[in-house]
């Protein structure tokens, strides 16, 4: 999702609407929607402090509209976050589990348990070795799983992806989530 579709998406989700967050930036009346849907439309590129204006009176984390070092684990999962939000059935997280058994390989083989779920080829896992976006992964699954079981709605979903890391807490290694974020995203 390109940067003014991201901020149309939060927009609407914040209930604004383009000449509410215009006039909010400091737009005079007569062009504060035109500028704003210049911005979704791509025609024109907010300036940094602009976004930050934007993030700011959104309610989320600047990190949606602005990349502070490219490649770090806050970028990857933003930029996975926005992928699933494209399209939500993109991401298929699954925790893997150690084979007690070995099948032509060394003790690292992994299984999942195979179900009518799972599409007709073998899926294809990625392993991540960096801790940090493992943890990461870990929480995001536990959100997914939220979701598809109904405890927690499309809105809260939502919020807590835009406000990530804030909305951040700790999940064990049997998904059981710590609750200790700093941005209270539940409703």
């Amino acid at each position: 999702m390109i940067l003014g579709e991201r901020i149309k998406r939060i927009r609407t989700f914040r209930g604004l609407t383009q000449r509410e967050l215009g006039l909010k930036l400091g737009y005079e009346e007569r062009n504060a929607d035109v500028r704003v849907a210049q911005y979704e439309s791509g025609y024109r590129v907010p300036k940094k402090d602009t976004l930050m204006e934007i993030a700011k009176i959104l309610n989320v984390n600047y990190i949606n509209f602005i990349t502070v070092t490219p490649g770090c684990a806050e970028d990857i999962m933003q930029t996975f976050f926005w992928l699933d939000e494209d399209n939500r059935n993109t991401f298929h997280l699954f925790q893997l589990v150690p084979n007690p058994g070995k099948y032509n390989s060394d003790d690292n083989t992994v299984r999942y348990n195979d179900s009518d779920d799972w599409p007709a080829h073998a899926p294809v896992g990625m392993w991540i070795d960096y801790g940090l976006v493992n943890e990461f992964l870990r929480e995001w699954c536990l959100r997914k799983e939220q979701l598809k079981n109904k405890e927690i709605s499309e809105d809260e979903y939502f919020e807590w992806k835009i406000n990530w890391p804030a909305t951040s807490s700790d999940v064990d290694e049997k998904g059981n989530d710590k609750k200790n974020n700093s941005y209270d995203w539940r409703k």
